[in-house]
């Protein structure tokens, strides 16, 4: 199965909502479908980011998979917290590769 990384930037919280609640809701997008491997914040040149690793099945075009769980990951982040640049990564031949940036 194909290994997968969505990251996302986020710029703020929305009024009412933990820190901890902008993971909680990109993991549970995103395993609603997939298996979840590995999550991440990082904090980049000041702004906080984070990275959901997940495996989609290979139903012969799961790069389209990917990218559309991906964006429902954002939704579902954005409901709790301003965000920006959704980036897809791939994992191809032991790199990563953008599918969408």
């Amino acid at each position: 199965m194909p290994s997968y990384r969505a990251q996302l930037n986020i710029m703020g919280l929305r009024p009412g909502n933990a820190p901890e609640s902008v993971m909680e809701s990109a993991v549970a997008a995103l395993a609603t479908g997939h298996h979840v491997d590995a999550n991440q914040l990082d904090i980049v040149a000041g702004t906080p980011r984070i990275t959901v690793r997940y495996t989609v099945e290979d139903d012969g075009n799961p790069d389209i998979q990917a990218l559309s769980s991906a964006a429902l990951m954002r939704a579902a982040v954005e409901s709790v917290a301003l965000s920006e640049k959704l980036v897809v990564l791939r994992r191809t031949k032991g790199r990563w590769i953008v599918l969408r940036r």
